[in-house]
């Protein structure tokens, strides 16, 4: 299994910027993807982005795409959501979610095994 701890989030003015980080631990050579989710109050899911954990390469939400971007660092076993540019619709709480399993897509969160606590976004107006 698979533990993840998402930190980075609070409160930011639009058109600022915020990175999380998901720190993962445990089984952690098991994993094919790292996928990063929000949902806002009375809204769903919304899936953002996915990074491949062996080889870096990135899928990105049309949503967000050209604003948030996904890095890993493997020596710290961490995955970042750099987040630019922010509007107060990107307020939501944000969760990691790591696969173990290989899919052709990882934009569904049914391809996620193991999810963080989430970490919450607030953008002010």
């Amino acid at each position: 299994q698979v533990q993840l701890v998402e930190s980075g989030g609070g409160l930011v003015q639009a058109g600022g910027s915020l990175r999380l980080s998901c720190a993962a631990s445990g089984r952690t050579f098991t994993i094919y993807a790292v996928g990063w989710f929000r949902q806002a109050p009375g809204k769903e899911r919304e899936f953002l982005g996915t990074i491949n954990w062996s080889s870096g390469s990135t899928n990105y939400a049309d949503s967000v795409k050209g604003r948030f971007a996904i890095s890993r660092d493997n020596a710290k076993n961490t995955v970042y959501l750099q987040m630019n540019s922010l509007k107060p619709e990107d307020t939501a709480v944000y969760y990691c979610a790591g696969s173990r399993n290989y899919y052709r897509t990882y934009d569904a969160s049914r391809a996620y095994d193991d999810w963080g606590q989430g970490t919450q976004v607030t953008v002010s107006s």
